[in-house]
């Protein structure tokens, strides 16, 4: 589609020239015949109406040569006008130039370099609150809307390197390339309806198959259909809110202590869950659950709650509550619950940053 579009205006800025090039060539050809009759006249030859055509077009008007016959005077007041016609078309040509480069900056069609970022498709007061909480923990995040309103929005609320959005209809698949979406960690798909959201990972998965997609669903049943469409992560929305629900029901406390570590650590005291790969740096590689767990809580006040093996077979199994000999390999992901200095200083010690990498 832009292609087609981009050919149609190359075509019609060629026929332009061209029409432009026709009409100069032959009041060029007018002057120099009408000017043939006055024996003073400079401007009889081609070269010195050339030079006299650049310098009123341009209006510099050296004073040095000018038509003698009327209807070389007429022909020179075409000139003239022209001039004003020609500025006005470069002044407006220039103007729409810059005010595109903007807008077309402004909507993401200029593209980005971020690799290893989040992609959401779809822009909501849920994805906002997804947002916050990747931003929160420092996370990269390209966003793309079907509202042309909204990317100002996105913009002014979050103000940070980290963010690039793109506007887009998401059925419009040739420009996820803008937002280097084959170079993503994780796809969030966060359309309004599940329908959209199986259409668009369909259309994902078929031009981009290696996409790692997360979908948050509406209706439990689709869950399969989802599974089958190739997407990795799916959530149950109503089943995680009910199960809150029921928590704050009968064990409140319980609820307010899974909500707070649910979420990122805002200060040095605040706690939360962290999931860091285990790397060749990691002290605790090769070492016990045990070790890792008593260092950890001795050293930086963290606690390890589980421990992500990777199954080449069968993705990730996560194990909870470990036994205390269970050796931690490369390539496993910790599972710590810790405040953000200690974060800061895990982040170091381990050479990587947390999350899925």
């Amino acid at each position: 589609m832009l292609d087609n579009l981009f050919s149609n205006k190359k075509v019609k800025l060629g026929l332009w020239i061209l029409w432009v090039v026709i009409i100069y060539q032959i009041l060029i050809t007018a002057l120099v015949e009408v000017e043939k009759i006055s024996p003073q006249s400079t401007l009889s030859d081609y070269k010195n109406a050339y030079w006299y055509s650049i310098v009123t077009l341009t209006t510099v008007g050296y004073g040095d040569l000018f038509p003698l016959t009327t209807h070389g005077r007429i022909i020179g007041g075409i000139f003239v006008l022209l001039s004003m016609v020609f500025y006005a078309t470069v002044i407006g040509g220039v103007s729409n130039i810059i005010v595109n480069i903007k807008e077309n900056k402004k909507l993401g069609y200029e593209g980005t370099s971020f690799s290893n970022h989040i992609v959401m498709i779809g822009w909501n007061d849920f994805g906002s609150l997804v947002a916050d909480q990747l931003f929160g923990v420092g996370k990269k995040m390209g966003i793309i809307t079907d509202n042309k309103t909204t990317v100002d929005f996105i913009k002014d609320k979050y103000q940070t390197k980290d963010l690039f959005v793109l506007f887009n209809d998401y059925k419009n698949i040739d420009l996820y390339k803008k937002i280097n979406i084959e170079l993503s960690s994780m796809v969030f798909i966060n359309q309004s309806s599940d329908t959209d959201k199986l259409v668009t990972a369909l259309n994902l998965k078929k031009h981009y198959p290696n996409l790692k997609l997360s979908v948050v669903l509406d209706n439990s049943e689709l869950k399969e259909t989802f599974i089958a469409a190739g997407v990795e992560q799916i959530i149950l929305q109503h089943e995680i809110s009910s199960k809150l629900l029921a928590s704050y029901i009968f064990e409140p406390d319980v609820a307010d202590y899974a909500e707070s570590i649910m979420s990122f650590a805002k200060s040095d005291d605040d706690f939360d869950i962290k999931q860091f790969k285990v790397v060749a740096e990691n002290p605790y590689c090769h070492k016990t659950y045990e070790e890792a767990f008593f260092n950890l809580k001795m050293k930086y006040n963290g606690v390890l709650i589980g421990i992500s093996k990777n199954k080449k077979s069968r993705g990730r199994e996560l194990i909870k509550n470990p036994a205390f000999d269970l050796k931690i390999e490369l390539g496993d992901y910790l599972i710590i619950i810790l405040n953000g200095k200690a974060h800061q200083h895990l982040s170091k010690i381990f050479n990587v940053e947390e999350g899925l990498i």
